[in-house]
């Protein structure tokens, strides 16, 4: 198969990406062929619900999102930042941390948003394959020419199985890699390419998040509440209790992966989080409705490597755009730029 953008990853940023060249295809009075690849079985399956969201970047790029009924649909209310002794929140005043102010900004369901963004994509004419991940970069006279999909049908022990299928070639004059932090693809043109010469070592953080359904007498949607401190007080960790609709909260703890104790489990140290008086009010009573974990990438400007390469570009976490401090993306929507 043959297309002009192949678009690896149905994140924000590669749903974002094949948004903007569809864009600008209607804009040039072109007919380049876009395809997008998601590993998950649909839009949105890979995506941990539940963030803070800065619209100024969907504002650039659909600047009509509000009309096109975008679930964006809690507007922050109020910042609260506490630094955690053990059973005591200490108030941190807003103008100490000012890149934690969110006004302007919506508690969201980034799995819904997704999902909002690929039928948006699909509707300018982009073609969106679910299930099919993207398993080899392919290379001709040292420029990405596309990427394969994964074979399909292999048993534990990689035996084929009846039914089986071998991967597709899928080639294109531009591949986009926005597979996510650490993905296989991003880190093999990085090495091949040289492209992180002359930057600083990248930095890498583990994520934990649940969705809880919560007392309505205790939900006070739009309510942002950071912290730090305990339980890991020596370690630069961070954590969140976002209130978003429905009498949901989106809870979570960030650890960065360079903690010096062995021991440690980062897990367990969340799980503690929950027991602290400040947070455990808002939870008696509750239900946690799921649960996950993901990677973070999180050097910044100084370990971003160049972001183009022979024959595509990296984008996203791909490349490490997170602005850690904020816990969002440089020129987020994620990098439409």
């Amino acid at each position: 198969m043959e297309y002009d953008v192949v678009v690896v990853g149905g994140g924000p940023s590669g749903l974002a990406t094949a948004i903007k060249f569809a864009q600008l295809n209607k804009e040039n009075n072109t007919n380049y062929s876009i395809c997008l690849l998601e590993k998950g079985s649909e839009i949105g399956a890979h995506i941990l619900s539940g963030n803070v969201f800065q619209p100024n970047a969907l504002d650039e790029l659909i600047p009509n999102w509000k009309d096109l009924n975008a679930p964006l649909n809690v507007p922050v209310k109020k910042d609260k930042i506490f630094y955690f002794l053990k059973n005591l929140g200490i108030p941190v005043p807003p103008f100490v941390m000012p890149a934690m102010n969110n006004h302007g900004n919506y508690v969201i369901s980034l799995g819904n948003l997704c999902r909002w963004l690929g039928e948006q994509a699909e509707m300018l004419g982009v073609e969106i394959f679910p299930g099919f991940p993207a398993s080899k970069l392919l290379i001709e006279d040292d420029r990405v020419v596309g990427v394969q999909t994964g074979d399909m049908g292999i048993s534990e022990s990689g035996e084929l199985k009846a039914g089986n299928e071998p991967g597709i070639n899928i080639k294109s004059r531009l591949t986009i890699l926005g597979e996510g932090c650490r993905g296989h693809l991003g880190k093999q043109v990085i090495d091949k390419f040289n492209l992180s010469d002359g930057k600083d070592p990248q930095h890498y953080g583990i994520g934990f998040k649940e969705v809880w359904k919560i007392d309505p007498k205790l939900h006070e949607e739009g309510l942002v509440i950071h912290t730090n401190g305990w339980p890991t007080a020596d370690i630069a960790a961070g954590s969140y209790f976002y209130h978003g609709e429905n009498n949901e909260a989106y809870i979570g703890y960030v650890i960065p992966l360079d903690y010096k104790n062995p021991h440690l489990s980062p897990f367990d140290e969340f799980q503690r989080w929950k027991t602290h008086p400040v947070i455990k009010k808002y939870l008696n009573g509750g239900e946690r409705i799921s649960y996950g974990a993901r990677a973070l990438i999180k050097g910044g400007l100084q370990s971003l490597p160049k972001m183009e390469f022979p024959g595509g570009l990296l984008i996203g976490c791909n490349a490490g755009t997170l602005v850690f401090f904020k816990n969002q993306r440089i020129a987020y929507c994620d990098e439409v730029r």
